[in-house]
């Protein structure tokens, strides 16, 4: 199963049972508690979220993948141009696209070479999994103290996909947390996101606000956001993990289909011929154009505050 993975294209393999999860307690107090915000999909399919097998009928085992993301980008040249960042995750082709067009040749490939007939369902991010912690069962990393799985030679910056299937494959081991004392996700938040380590309230989180939610942000978050347009990678760029990972060696991935700067004041205006060239066959379309124009007013006002509280030299 690993090798398929390999000639499908990802990064790493991992393999668990398909019995139940033992943090699903967590999930639910989580959706109890309103840390999902506005995302009320999360709350549906709360069974299967907790026992994959319910997703497929006879599933024994899960084949969990990781595709590396990891970009640098050069900042844009100083001047009087005011900018707004996107995440790196958008930055690409659809992960969506690229990661089930992988599992579906790893799919075949099995069988090709499986001695007995069995049923397999790829999942992305839109099936009712708890993605991080079937990976983290699978020994592709921890639960690291901001939520997010961490690969020990690629840190976060991965895509997770998953192959349910009725075949029986012996599983990985999981590996230990390495996060030990480490605070530095958890200080950098802007929003405070995480209200104790290993807690995530997404009502909070930047990427959260700038992608999911539709409506109005408060204004106490709205000076927080900063220059980011489209997502958030604080928490993951100063976490030790992802200093010295390598960079996504998949040319779609790699690929610069969203800018990682975008202008604000075009932004602002952003029309629905604009919308579609920026987006195209991105991630960076989760948000609606109305949001984009939203996001770009709300980093404009932050930079235009934090020019006025900038010293006099």
């Amino acid at each position: 199963m690993k090798q398929l993975a390999r000639e499908a294209g990802f990064d790493a393999c991992g393999i668990t049972d398909a019995s139940a999860l033992g943090r699903a307690d967590y999930y639910q107090t989580w959706i109890a508690g309103g840390r999902h915000g506005s995302m009320g999909y999360l709350e549906r399919h709360a069974a299967i979220r907790e026992n994959p097998a319910l997703l497929l009928e006879g599933a024994r085992s899960v084949a969990c993948v990781l595709l590396n993301y990891r970009r640098e980008d050069a900042p844009p040249a100083a001047g009087t141009v005011a900018w707004g960042r996107v995440a790196r995750y958008a930055r690409g082709v659809d992960y969506h696209i690229v990661v089930a067009a992988k599992l579906e040749r790893m799919i075949a490939r099995m069988r090709e070479t499986a001695d007995e007939p069995f049923a397999a369902r790829r999942c992305v991010d839109t099936a009712p999994l708890l993605e991080r912690q079937l990976a983290a069962r699978a020994g592709l990393g921890w639960i690291g103290r901001n939520t997010l799985l961490l690969h020990p030679r690629l840190g976060s910056y991965t895509f997770l996909g998953e192959i349910v299937t009725t075949l029986e494959i012996a599983a990985d081991a999981p590996i230990s947390d390495h996060c030990g004392s480490c605070r530095a996700c958890l200080d950098a938040c802007p929003t405070a996101a995480f209200p104790a380590p290993y807690q995530m309230d997404a009502s909070r989180c930047i990427s959260y606000l700038t992608i999911e939610h539709r409506g109005e942000i408060a204004a106490e978050l709205r000076a927080k956001m900063g220059d980011w347009v489209y997502g958030c990678d604080v928490c993951q760029e100063v976490c030790p993990f992802n200093r010295k990972p390598p960079l996504a060696s998949d040319p779609q991935i790699s690929a610069s289909r969203t800018p990682a700067y975008v202008e604000l004041r075009q932004l602002k205006e952003l029309r629905a011929g604009e919308y579609r060239r920026l987006t195209r066959e991105s991630a960076a379309k989760r948000a609606s154009a109305a949001m984009w124009r939203r996001n770009a007013e709300i980093a404009l006002a932050n930079r235009r505050r934090q020019a006025t509280d900038q010293p006099s030299t």
